[in-house]
């Protein structure tokens, strides 16, 4: 997946390797009468060059991020974060324009690593410098399918090195309380092969603290009654990964691509929470402690191969790729409730998590000429399949015997098997406007197998997928924009597993098997230009989502909370979305971005009634990045998250403040420290107002933590400089009006 290969060792000849070699010079053909010795004719290598800057598509926005000074000991989550409108909190969920409803593709292709609760933890255990770049699609077209979302993408564009030669570097960081981080890459090409691949091993998490103040309607008296939750979380986790990619030429028209990836990672935590519960008309007050103690491993591996045919006309490509990767996970927690009042003898218990999901992707794409446009063709077959097995034994504190608690253990099996056909035509209609339209059919076949109730259900049904978009070339340096596109969410395996999961003494969560998809319909106009040294992105859009899949909670014992999934009346959001990159002076660079949006959702109130939420919220960051000198370098990042909807509550606005520093020491070792959360404001805050429910839940992290490292590059650029150029926020300006753009295989 990340295309880097183990090629540490080879370090020393790399350089070597790296060299230009110039060719024999060749005699010239005739003599020549003048006195002049002869020169020889110039050499051009053939060298292959890659990582090209960025730049716009016509569907897409994209940022360059392998430049960010932070990247070399940051993680994936960390990059997302640099991207204008996408923000990940640190438990790794993921908002674009505040919606959490987002894919994340790596090379334009889905990963079981990177869907459902799994996404979270491997962007804080993927490394940010295996990045080349963020694609961000907020209007999919007809090409992408619907997997793990089905609405906006986040795709991850890995490195890539096609120069002839070695290339390697090595990073090592410590940090803050045991916290390090070290990985080693490189690729090594040469006539028809090309080699690239790395390793990498982490020891970070953040440790948390938690209040949950909750305020819950007593039926019987009409009166709300008072209960608070005070916890606390630790625990840094052991990661590791390791990956690489081999590929062969045929001839000049044929590449054949192999490549593997396996990550792991610990899920060790240890918790302490305190409870207590005001009295109601039926039930006593408590007070009691419950400490857990987490245990448990995740393992995460994909290979695929892939074949790619340039044809005889121009541009006339097939691509065929296979991509199968699954991500397994389990845990085990031990619990331990000791009460302090309320008269209720001590407990013990055990919580047993295994679950998995593999993921098989077979697509096809065929691109070429027509009627002078450009004709796009594909297909996919794709099977998910989602296991989940959750054991749940109470143990009786005095004789340590174990019982199956029924109520609190489930198995449940979800296959998916999706079928597409798509088409897409691209069509440059005159000097000024581009235009490019496209429609995609979906075949959806799932099997449900609620395993301890005994209970199948199977659900089919196929969807037409339109979208359009066109360019339109205002001036020399001003583009316009335009977006139409129809997107579809199937629900997740959790949000159709009915059973009843246990996630503390407050709260519980279980699915909906009658949820139906989600339908998105997206608008979006944008405006690019430039002022002077500074590059500017408009863009305005609006998207409204039918039968919107939201949480919905009520209680279902004492002050004991399920949260389920259910279909919304419907939402929709608009917003103004903006972006400013560029030079203020020579050594000052700015990056900057910013999200104005309104947001609205209907949903049904745990009394029954229908209700209405709105919210209007501000996001957007701001990047300074200061050139003290040729070999010094700091960057300053500022980002906010506005106020988000979330069914029967919102989400609190956030902010944080990073600070970063690079100091060459020599032309290829740098050394590199990072601080996250420089004035520790970093919270997560929900707050929920129901006719039986009012609930202010405050999650801090770590604050502050620091990283220094060091960064070392073997052949290749001469500086690490030459790999870190210029950073920005904004892409500079794309292709002309319907200009053929071309990424990784997208199916």
């Amino acid at each position: 997946m990340h295309k880097i290969f183990l090629t540490a060792c080879l370090a020393a000849p790399l350089t070597a390797l790296a060299q230009d070699q110039a060719a024999p010079a060749t005699p010239d053909a005739k003599p020549t009468t003048s006195a002049k010795p002869k020169q020889a004719a110039p050499v051009v290598p053939s060298v292959t060059v890659a990582g090209e800057r960025p730049t716009n598509r016509i569907d897409r926005q994209v940022y360059d991020v392998k430049s960010d000074i932070s990247s070399t000991n940051g993680t994936a989550a960390d990059a997302l974060n640099n991207v204008p409108s996408v923000a990940v909190d640190p438990d790794g969920t993921v908002t674009l324009r505040g919606s959490t409803n987002v894919q994340i593709l790596v090379d334009g292709k889905p990963s079981a690593m990177l869907q459902g609760d799994n996404r979270g933890a491997t962007l804080q255990a993927m490394n940010a410098d295996d990045i080349e770049s963020v694609e961000v699609i907020n209007n999919p077209g007809a090409q992408f399918g619907n997997e793990a979302g089905g609405g906006p993408i986040l795709n991850l564009v890995m490195r890539r090195n096609r120069k002839p030669g070695g290339f390697a570097n090595v990073n090592a960081n410590a940090g803050y309380a045991g916290r390090y981080n070290s990985a080693a890459s490189g690729s090594y090409n040469e006539g028809p092969w090309g080699f690239q691949g790395g390793v990498n091993v982490r020891h970070d998490g953040r440790n948390s603290t938690a209040i949950v103040s909750r305020d819950r309607l007593d039926p019987a008296t009409g009166a709300f009654v008072h209960s608070s939750q005070t916890s606390s979380g630790a625990g840094l986790n052991d990661m590791g990964g390791v990956n690489g990619t081999v590929s062969y030429n045929l001839d000049q028209n044929d590449t054949l691509t192999a490549s593997a990836n396996y990550m792991g990672r610990g899920n060790d935590q240890r918790g302490i929470d305190h409870y207590v519960n005001g009295a109601t008309a039926v039930f006593p007050a408590t007070d009691y402690v419950r400490t857990t103690a987490r245990d448990g491993d995740a393992k995460n591996f994909s290979w695929g191969g892939r074949y790619d045919h340039k044809g005889a006309l121009p541009n006339e490509t097939l691509k065929i790729d296979l991509r199968v990767s699954a991500s397994e996970n389990d845990s085990n927690s031990a619990y331990a409730n000791d009460y302090a009042a309320g008269g209720f003898p001590s407990t013990r218990a055990n919580q047993r998590n295994d679950s998995s999901t593999h993921i098989v992707d077979f697509t096809g794409d065929y691109e070429r000429p027509l009627a002078g446009g450009s004709l796009k063709a594909g297909y996919k077959v794709a099977t998910n399949k989602n296991n989940f097995d959750t054991l749940y034994t109470d143990i009786n504190p005095l004789t340590s015997v174990a019982m199956v608690n029924p109520a609190r253990s489930n198995r449940f099996d979800l296959e998916e098997t999706v079928v597409a056909l798509y088409g897409s035509y691209q069509l440059k209609l005159n000097d000024r406007w581009g235009a490019l339209a496209g429609l995609r059919t979906e075949y959806t076949d799932m099997d449900i197998h609620q395993i301890t109730s005994g209970v199948e259900a199977k659900n089919s049904y196929t969807n037409l997928i339109p979208s359009f978009f066109a360019t339109y070339k205002a001036t020399e340096t001003a583009n316009m924009r335009f977006a139409y596109a129809r997107r579809i969410r199937r629900p997740s395996a959790n949000d159709l597993n009915p059973y009843v999961v246990y996630r503390d003494e407050f709260n519980v969560s279980s699915g909906n098997p009658m949820l139906k998809p989600t339908k998105t319909d997206s608008f979006e106009v944008g405006y690019e230009t430039k002022f002077g040294a500074l590059e500017t992105n408009l863009r305005g859009y609006y998207r409204k989502d039918t039968d919107a899949i939201v949480d919905y909670r009520t209680f279902i014992a004492n002050n004991v909370l399920l949260t389920t999934r259910q279909n919304g009346e419907g939402s929709h959001s608009s917003g103004l979305e903006f972006t400013l990159s560029g030079k203020l002076t020579p050594s000052l660079t700015l990056n900057s971005s910013g999200n104005l949006a309104r947001s609205q959702q209907t949903t049904q109130d745990d009394s029954g009634a229908l209700v209405t939420r709105s919210a209007n919220s501000l996001s957007g960051r701001v990047r300074l990045n200061y050139a003290y000198s040729a070999a010094t370098q700091v960057q300053m990042a500022l980002q906010m998250q506005g106020k988000t909807l979330s069914g029967q509550g919102y989400r609190s606005p956030n902010h944080t403040f990073n600070l970063s520093v690079r100091q060459a020491v020599t032309p290829r070792l740098s050394l590199v420290g990072t601080v996250t959360d420089l004035f520790k404001t970093n919270k997560m805050e929900t707050v929920i107002d129901s006719a039986t429910l009012r609930e202010t839940s405050t999650r801090r992290f770590d604050g502050r933590v620091f990283y220094l490292g060091l960064s070392y590059r073997l052949g290749g650029p001469a500086s690490a400089a030459d790999n870190h150029n210029e950073q920005r926020f904004g892409p500079p300006q794309g292709p002309g009006p319907g200009g053929p753009g071309r990424g990784p295989s997208e199916g």
